[in-house]
C-alpha cells in the first residue's frame, strides 16, 4: 500500500480525510501513483496533471522522503520508504506571489 497526502482542497474534492492508501503495481513511480490515484478518485482527474499531456500542473509539487520530485521524470521509481508504505508520497499546492 502506498500512502498519499493531498492538499486540503483536493481532499475536499475527493471527499476524503487524511491520507489515502492505494494499491500500486511495481515499479512504483510517480506516474503509477498518479494513475492509481486518478483511477480511485476520478474527480481528481485534471487537477494534479493535465488530462491531455499528463504533465504536472503549475503550482503542484510532489515530495517523497524529504525530496522535491516535481522535476524528476515521471517514470523514475520513488524512494523505497514510499514504495514500502513507510512514508507518504506528498502532493503539495505551491504558493506564488510577491
Amino acid at each position: 500500500m502506498i500512502l498519499v497526502t493531498l492538499p486540503t482542497h483536493l481532499r475536499a474534492l475527493a471527499q476524503v480525510t487524511g491520507q489515502v492508501s492505494l494499491e500500486v503495481a511495481e515499479p512504483v513511480t510517480q506516474r503509477a501513483i498518479l494513475d492509481a490515484l486518478e483511477a480511485a478518485y476520478p474527480m481528481l482527474r485534471g487537477t494534479i496533471r493535465d488530462t491531455a499531456t499528463k504533465e504536472r500542473r503549475p503550482f503542484i509539487r510532489f515530495y517523497a522522503d524529504g525530496e522535491d520530485l516535481s522535476h524528476e521524470p515521471l517514470d523514475t521509481p520513488v524512494p523505497v520508504v514510499v514504495s514500502a508504505g513507510k512514508q507518504p508520497f506528498r502532493i503539495i499546492g505551491a504558493m506564488a506571489g510577491g
